[in-house]
């Protein structure tokens, strides 16, 4: 065997080991749709804890938009989280994946729950429930505090 073909067997074998992984990740990422739910509502969170209701309405999913008025959120969260305070602490309770959930179309749904924390309220549970959109990206569909 000379050095060409050497050297086309090893980029054979390196691009087909290269596809193989990224086709692993790939799954890996596909079956844990808890994990990609936690990431989005995250980053939800971190624009209501945040005070930017505007924009947290904004990146909400469309079923949610459809429920509730951007001015309507705005002023609902003024009323019930903004008198919270500060966020102090959240840590992650349960995450829970559902094609169905009471009241809301079929879909893919993760019920995640978080204890919570604020300066003004030591003990809380925020419910927040990303849906799968069309796009294949995951947006809160929903967001409750006890």
């Amino acid at each position: 065997m000379n050095m060409k073909s050497k050297w086309d067997i090893t980029i054979y074998v390196s691009l087909f080991l290269l596809l193989t992984f990224a086709a692993a990740i790939k799954s890996l990422a596909a079956d844990n749709p808890e994990k990609d739910a936690q990431v989005a509502a995250e980053q939800w969170l971190a624009l209501v804890d945040a005070g930017q209701y505007a924009e947290s309405w904004q990146s909400a999913a469309d079923y949610f938009k459809a429920a509730i008025s951007q001015a309507q959120w705005q002023t609902s969260l003024d009323s019930v989280r903004k008198p919270l305070g500060s966020l102090v602490a959240r840590k992650l309770k349960s995450a829970k994946y559902s094609k169905t959930l009471p009241g809301a179309p079929d879909g893919e749904y993760v019920v995640l729950q978080f204890e919570t924390s604020f300066t003004n309220k030591k003990e809380a549970v925020e419910t927040i429930t990303p849906m799968l959109d069309k796009a294949g990206k995951w947006k809160v569909s929903g967001y409750f505090i006890k």
